[in-house]
């Protein structure tokens, strides 16, 4: 089972987008466990993920947690989710985007 974490300013505004994309990894058979937490728990639980997605209000956080990534001796895709995808919620767009991130 594949764990996809989004981050954001406060871990509540993605709230929604994770309902989203557990609607659209459902729709799709898919087994995956996926959530929302802060920037700044969020880097405290990089080992426990396959993938990292940040909020586009988060976007200049992008090299911390890219940083706190290797200083851990980890490699795993962190990206900043499409703006229009975020604003619209669209949970399908963004866990599509999510797997093409893990090679899937």
């Amino acid at each position: 089972m594949k764990t996809i974490m989004l981050v954001c300013a406060a871990g509540m505004s993605t709230s929604l987008l994770v309902t989203k994309m557990k609607a659209a990894a459902d729709e799709a058979g898919d087994e995956v466990n996926i959530f929302a937490l802060p920037v700044s728990e969020g880097v405290n639980r990089l080992a426990e993920v396959d993938c990292i997605l940040l909020g586009p209000q988060v976007r200049f956080q992008k090299k911390q947690v890219e940083k706190a990534l290797a200083d851990a001796g980890l490699d795993k895709p962190v990206d900043v989710i499409d703006m229009k995808d975020y604003g619209m919620m669209n949970g399908k767009s963004v866990y599509a985007f999510a797997k093409k991130l893990m090679g899937e």
